[in-house]
């Protein structure tokens, strides 16, 4: 068992217990990882050359719905399956510089928070994307409507 194969502790946008929002908008989580940030906060800290952009999407994902250009792409889970990356730990130290924060960006925020879990037991300032890329589903179920990285205009691609 490596220190990535835990699950993670909650859903993103929700404030887990005794967590509280920092004076930069920033939240910070009771435990587990660095905090959430909105997509434009993540945008503003990659552009400066802050932080690393991690997008934890599946291949396939990032093929059908879209992607961000310059994102480091390092699946979070593997398709089909969904069976975690083993490989994840090894790659996310080798890609990401000391003292970089990391963006982390999924489909939903569910596997972005054990990525950014996984990154802050690794000992790396760790961040989990609210809303995701694709944002919360509408109420007929559509994405892309109710927030994410692509409804707030942000940079992405399709192929």
């Amino acid at each position: 068992m490596t220190s990535c194969d835990l699950p993670a502790t909650g859903p993103t946008g929700t404030t887990l217990p005794g967590a509280s929002l920092s004076a930069t908008g920033v939240e910070q989580p009771a435990l587990a990882y660095a905090g959430d940030v909105s997509p434009a906060q993540a945008f503003q800290w990659w552009q400066s050359g802050d932080a690393v952009l991690v997008d934890v999407r599946t291949d396939a994902e990032r093929e059908w719905v879209g992607f961000v250009p310059g994102a480091i792409a390092l699946p979070w889970k593997t398709w089909p399956g969904m069976a975690l990356n083993p490989d994840f730990e090894q790659r996310i130290q080798a890609l990401v510089p000391a003292g970089k924060k990391v963006l982390f960006l999924c489909r939903s925020g569910v596997r972005s928070v054990a990525a950014a879990q996984c990154a802050d037991r690794l000992g790396f300032a760790a961040y989990n994307i609210l809303e995701g890329f694709e944002g919360d589903a509408d109420q007929e179920g559509h994405r892309g409507n109710k927030g994410g990285w692509r409804h707030h205009g942000l940079p992405w691609q399709q192929r």
